[in-house]
């Protein structure tokens, strides 16, 4: 199976003119990378997903978590987490060829809802990303889901029960459990994903750490313990992340000026955003931006698209 799916993918990458880049498929959250060279650092917001690699190798670094997977592994995300990523194996004649693929936490909640037996959950919050093997199952649904992307026509008709196939194998496997936390209201993680959804519908607003315990119905040692616990960072920590990055996006994908993305993102100083975003990213954001621009450029030999795009979307298909 790890052959033909990665010849399948291979396959289909070279019918939309190869090279090297992301390829977005007619399914939403479905997208196929690949890479000739090994890729620096990249930050952006993981939604919650799989991140299956094929070929190569990559690393992802969520607050001082480090996590490597290879050929035939995946990262799993269970809740959006800033994080850095990078490809750390590619090459010409064996280039990284990765997959990304959305979870539908409605279809995970249905089919627990319907499962004669549910994953046991562990007492403890454990982090909210971990890097699993992909196994027979979950490897055949993948490669049907490359298949469909051959077939845009049979998207709307096939896609949803190829999704659900997906999301049974992920809950019956070894790590069911940490998915099943995502539909589960009175679990830790879904408090913490619920202040984290808050956190970003108000991102420009002050939010005291208080006021999200409180919103979550938790004491707010608790709330502390366990959103470090699942995101390796404190509230405040993802916060200012989830700002700069958000700041980021505007100013790569959107040509925001630097004063109106801080100004976007809650910031009432222009130099104290500027001060932060340096140290985050290691470059002033002028600079910041014209790196991006040259990376797109020398990953995809086109200049990147400006204008709206989805919020805390990925600014340039890096790692």
């Amino acid at each position: 199976m790890p052959s033909s799916l990665l010849e399948a993918v291979t396959a289909h990458i070279e019918s939309k003119g190869g090279g090297q880049g992301l390829f977005p498929t007619a399914m939403p959250g479905f997208n196929i990378i690949r890479s000739f060279q090994e890729v620096m650092p990249h930050r952006k917001i993981y939604q919650p997903s799989l991140c299956i690699v094929l070929q190569g190798a990559k690393q992802i670094l969520f607050g001082g978590e480090t996590l490597n997977y290879g050929v035939m592994e995946c990262l799993v995300v269970s809740v959006a987490l800033p994080g850095t990523g990078r490809i750390v194996k590619a090459s010409e004649t064996e280039p990284f060829v990765g997959i990304t693929l959305d979870l539908d936490i409605a279809v995970i909640h249905d089919i627990i809802e319907r499962m004669e037996e549910r994953p046991a959950l562990a007492a403890s919050s454990r982090p909210c990303a971990f890097v699993a093997q992909i196994d027979e199952p979950l490897a055949e649904c993948i490669q049907r889901l490359v298949r469909l992307a051959d077939n845009p026509k049979a998207v709307p008709i096939l896609y949803p029960s190829v999704m659900h196939d997906v999301c049974y194998w992920l809950l019956s496997g070894p790590h069911g459990a940490e998915i099943c936390k995502l539909s589960l209201p009175a679990s830790n993680t879904q408090r913490v994903a619920k202040a984290i959804y808050l956190l970003r519908e108000n991102i420009a607003q002050p939010m005291r750490v208080e006021q999200l315990a409180e919103a979550v119905n938790m004491s707010l040692s608790s709330f502390h313990q366990h959103f470090k616990a699942l995101t390796a960072m404190t509230p405040l920590q993802y916060q200012k992340q989830l700002r700069l990055l958000e700041a980021r996006r505007l100013m790569v994908a959107n040509a925001a000026s630097v004063a109106a993305a801080s100004y976007t993102v809650g910031y009432e100083s222009a130099s104290q955003f500027s001060r932060e975003y340096s140290r985050m990213f290691g470059v002033a954001p002028k600079r910041d931006v014209l790196n991006q621009h040259r990376l797109y450029r020398s990953l995809t030999g086109r200049d990147m698209p400006t204008g709206p795009v989805s919020p805390m979307g990925p600014a340039a298909p890096a790692a």
